[in-house]
């Protein structure tokens, strides 16, 4: 008989396990602490290894209605606005890669994979689910809220993202550690490209770099709307888990200093900014690092990473495909090795996605020579340098 399995968070992570167990007559469970189930406004980029394992979960039509197919990816100096390395994207991803390259808009996403939760019926939503407490036994795990409500299931999957409760479960020294307040701050903005003046409109992804910062724009929602992301080495006034805010173009441009005229109109276009900031973990050493007995996590709450590698979300949606097949259609006494299965296939991918992540960020960023160097070797190397085969093939 299948498990009867928890998952805590019902986020993009959360609902992509929930919608992978499901496909092996798993009852899955699903709680979520806001009041309803929905998703902030941001843009997601979905590499090939995110967009093949979405067409996995037969979501490849609806994926494809929402999103915006980039023409390549151009990256730009954020002081003069030079072109420094282009490498194409539509049909080149997917002749290469056997899958497309996407830009979604986050809600859109998330919206995507609950309705497909919701169509096979096979568990419960459950809203207003603050988790405090996680215990296990052999046999059972149990979940209860910080209204004293309680739920038992034979397994539990974290996917309650950087500040993860069902972390605390693992059987490991950073289980009860926090995670790094990173010092780095995103701000983030949508607008209908329709509002904008022609020059501002984009078909692609941008990317200026520089000085302890960088920049994004690309296309959601079909083309209609236009993503905007600036990440600059500079913390919002707050507290740690203050990570989402409200902002000003003058805070931005305070922590930006000046950039090319380019870049600047695009910004001042803005109609306003929310400002993240940003926390991750240090790479993932061992798969003690993501699961435990009748305890797995996925995404955030396993491996959290700065966004410089664009495969937060792919990475999450990888965890949830690869728990399923670990899983298969066992039953609940299979999970504990089902889990240990899990975890010692996506430990290594996921720490050299980590770790690779907080590399780009350092040369996203470089000052002085090794930024100069940067820019050579990628007006020289151009898509050789900007392609990853290693993971968009994975």
């Amino acid at each position: 008989m299948p498990a009867h399995i928890l998952v805590a968070g019902g986020g993009i992570g959360g609902l992509a396990t929930a919608l992978a167990l499901s496909r092996g007559r798993h009852r899955v469970d699903v709680f979520e602490q806001a009041a309803v189930f929905g998703e902030i406004g941001a843009g997601v980029q979905l590499g090939p290894n995110a967009t093949r394992r979405l067409q996995q979960l037969d979501l490849g039509p609806g994926l494809a209605a929402i999103a915006a197919r980039p023409d390549a990816l151009v990256v730009h100096s954020a002081e003069s606005g030079s072109e420094l390395a282009r490498m194409p994207l539509a049909d080149a991803m997917q002749q290469r890669y056997g899958s497309p390259y996407f830009c979604v808009h986050r809600a859109d996403l998330h919206g995507l994979l609950l309705d497909a939760v919701r169509a096979r019926g096979t568990g419960t939503l459950v809203t207003g689910a603050q988790i405090k407490q996680v215990e296990t036994s052999d046999d059972l795990v149990c979940l209860s809220s910080t209204d004293a409500r309680a739920w038992e299931g034979e397994a539990v999957v974290g996917a309650d993202g950087l500040w993860s409760m069902v972390r605390r479960q693992l059987d490991c020294a950073s289980a009860a550690q926090p995670p790094r307040v990173t010092g780095h701050t995103a701000w983030r903005a949508l607008i209908e490209q329709s509002s904008l003046p022609a020059a501002l409109r984009r078909k692609q992804v941008d990317v200026w770099l520089g000085p302890r910062l960088h920049a994004v724009a690309y296309p959601v929602r079909g083309g209609d709307w236009l993503n905007v992301v600036v990440i600059a080495e500079s913390a919002p006034a707050g507290e740690a888990r203050d990570w989402d805010q409200s902002s000003s173009i003058a805070a931005l441009k305070q922590a930006m200093g000046r950039s090319c005229a380019g870049l600047q109109s695009l910004l001042d276009a803005m109609p306003g900014w929310r400002a993240w900031s940003l926390g991750d973990r240090a790479p993932v050493t061992s798969a003690a690092e993501m699961a435990h007995e009748r305890v797995a996590l996925v995404g955030d709450a396993a491996h959290p990473m700065v966004p410089y590698l664009a495969q937060g979300a792919g990475m999450a949606i990888e965890d949830a495909v690869a728990l399923a097949d670990a899983l298969g259609d066992s039953s609940a006494a299979g999970v504990p090795a089902a889990f240990a299965r899990y975890a010692e296939a996506r430990w290594a991918r996921n720490a050299q996605v980590q770790a690779r992540a907080r590399r780009n960020g350092e040369i996203f960023h470089a000052t002085g020579a090794v930024r100069l160097g940067r820019d050579m070797a990628m007006r020289l190397l151009g898509a050789k340098l900007l392609d990853q085969p290693w993971l968009y093939g994975g």
